[in-house]
């Protein structure tokens, strides 16, 4: 059975840190791009960043961007993501997703195969 299995999440107070892990199990994911979504409460799930098979290549949302940082193990088959001067608008369950087969980075989020079951990440003012 394949799992993803987040972790890391947390409160912590604006202008801090997290790192965030997603740990995969039942396949390896070593050879196939993954990526972080965010959902907050009464909002759709969006995007937050992704990477491909290699980790040499990133995207991320303009929101995130220089403030966060994927990268990710593929001797561990673990995704990380790197969360600094955290925003209270940040505030947000984080999904880690992996795709079956592509080791470029899906176009769009219905692409992705794989689902964690999601980490609460909660910024106070």
């Amino acid at each position: 059975q394949v799992q993803l299995v987040e972790s890391g999440g947390g409160l912590v107070q604006a202008g801090g840190s997290l790192r965030l892990s997603c740990a995969a199990s039942g396949r390896t994911f070593s050879n196939t791009a993954k990526g972080w979504f965010r959902q907050a409460p009464g909002k759709e799930r969006e995007f937050v960043a992704a990477i491909d098979w290699s980790g040499a290549i990133t995207y991320y949302a303009v929101s995130v961007k220089g403030r966060f940082t994927i990268s990710r193990d593929n001797a561990k088959n673990t995704l990380y993501l790197q969360m600094n001067s955290l925003k209270p608008e940040d505030t947000a369950v984080y999904y880690c997703a992996a795709d079956a087969t592509s080791t470029r980075v899906p176009g769009s989020r219905d692409e992705y195969d794989y689902w964690g079951q999601g980490t609460q990440v909660t910024v106070s003012s």
